[in-house]
């Protein structure tokens, strides 16, 4: 089998810092905290009892998920890796549940790699007119998202070690936030420089915050604006850039004040939102190739479910000709992993990226109906207000299921609790296979409990 291996240095490298209905419903969004799912499962279980005798000759038949205990049914755990929340250390039991489990998601350190040189070259390259008050010191304040999630913490080392502003802990850039320290004295972070045509500046981390509001959600987009709002007006003239773990703490930070006061902002995820206030002032953002991610979420599932080689239509071309290029994707086999690779969205090629949830062209060919048979799957969203999620992935999610001819129930959750989710997953054996967006990545054995009943 075609597989993508990187070295097993890289394997603990990647390790440590990754991490990001009723049925027939393709267009429809994920539920809420609600009760429409429990609801709904209800009457199909009614319905199922009263017509097991009739299915169980076309279970025999069509291999459907009567014949599969729950805990050999496909599993891909996407956007948030099963790994320990402080160390980073990835949860392989987790993540080799059954032969069929895997994880989708995307190169962390590469993505913070890249935000971070993206904003040291926009200050590079803007020199003239980024220190706004003139004082030598270009002061930039930092929205983190989940103090607890590897995405988030890759991110944050990636600005500060671009920057120079990192310090280490633990042998790594230490990724606590600092609360305020328009003084330079703030133990979690350093003053760093930087030297163009022969001058130098101080670089400052002036101030970083978790998002995270009263209810216990984070990477909170409102708890973001209302950030900015409180620093801005204590130092809102030494703020030269806003950084933020990703657009949709950024978006509301840029409109709440940087836009009107001309301060670049750089974010993550390349929300169609934010890829379009490029043109207004916005100053970049990272796309980790939330298409090629998506596919893969569902192709996983599709191929385990059809027996065949789990590359198939992925490294390797399937009978559609569906098949994805080695600079968008890398799989590690140690991890049982897929990741997707990440591009810099600046003024130079935005316009690329305008239509956030447009399917990939070299997979978007649809597949053979009687060779891949409709299959039912239960995926949740963590949380139905997320951005990121419910507003690029899910709906790339929703294009790509009728493809791959899958039924796909989306279930969203509140962002707080993991019982908001596992809750509504009351009955898995209507389900042929799974695909799981956790609340906190410590928490993967909440599901498979459920599954291993």
């Amino acid at each position: 089998m075609k597989r993508k291996l990187v070295s097993m240095t890289l394997a603990v490298m990647m390790g440590l810092s990754f991490t990001a209905c009723g049925s027939g419903g393709d267009n429809k969004p994920a539920t809420d905290g609600g009760n429409t799912a429990t609801e709904d499962s209800a009457s199909d279980n009614a319905d199922d009892g009263a017509a097991d005798d009739a299915s169980n000759d076309d279970a025999a038949n069509d291999g459907s998920s009567a014949e599969v205990a729950n805990k050999d049914k496909p599993l891909v755990w996407f956007n948030r890796q099963p790994s320990n929340s402080s160390t980073g250390e990835l949860d392989m039991a987790a993540l080799s549940f059954n032969d069929s489990t895997y994880y989708v998601g995307f190169d962390a350190n590469q993505g913070a790699e890249l935000q971070g040189t993206m904003v040291k070259d926009y200050i590079e390259a803007n020199i003239d007119k980024i220190d706004r008050n003139g004082d030598g010191v270009i002061g930039y304040v930092l929205a983190i998202g989940d103090i607890g999630h590897n995405d988030s913490i890759a991110r944050t080392r990636g600005i500060r070690k671009a920057l120079g502003t990192g310090v280490e802990k633990d042998g790594d850039i230490n990724s606590d936030p600092v609360g305020t320290n328009t003084d330079g004295s703030a133990a979690a972070v350093q003053d760093g420089s930087i030297e163009v045509g022969g001058k130098k500046y101080v670089v400052r981390e002036l101030a970083s915050q978790e998002m995270k509001n009263s209810a216990g959600a984070t990477w909170d987009a409102a708890t973001a604006g209302n950030a900015i709002g409180t620093w801005s007006s204590s130092f809102g003239e030494e703020i030269d850039i806003i950084a933020s773990n990703n657009d949709g703490m950024g978006m509301s930070m840029f409109n709440a004040w940087s836009k009107d006061n001309n301060v670049p902002t750089f974010g993550y995820d390349a929300n169609s939102d934010a890829v379009a206030a490029i043109a207004e002032g916005y100053g970049g953002t990272i796309s980790q190739h939330a298409d090629v991610q998506a596919y893969l979420t569902l192709r996983v599932l599709r191929n385990a479910l059809d027996g065949v080689d789990i590359d198939t239509g992925i490294g390797t071309a399937d009978e559609a000709g569906n098949v994805l290029s080695d600079d968008v994707f890398v799989y590690n086999e140690e991890q049982r992993s897929y990741y997707a690779l990440n591009v810099a969205v600046t003024s130079e090629n935005y316009q690329d990226f305008t239509d956030s949830t447009k399917i990939y062209e070299p997979v978007s060919k649809q597949l053979d109906a009687t060779k891949s048979p409709s299959k039912k799957v239960w995926l949740n969203i963590y949380n139905a207000s997320d951005n990121f999620l419910s507003s690029t992935y899910q709906p790339l999610l929703q294009n790509y299921d009728d493809i791959l001819n899958l039924e796909v129930d989306y279930i969203g959750g509140d962002g707080q609790t993991e019982s908001n989710i596992t809750n509504r997953l009351g009955n898995p054996g209507q389900y042929d296979a799974f695909a799981i967006n956790m609340v906190k990545t410590d928490n993967a054995a909440s599901y498979t409990a459920l599954l291993n009943q």
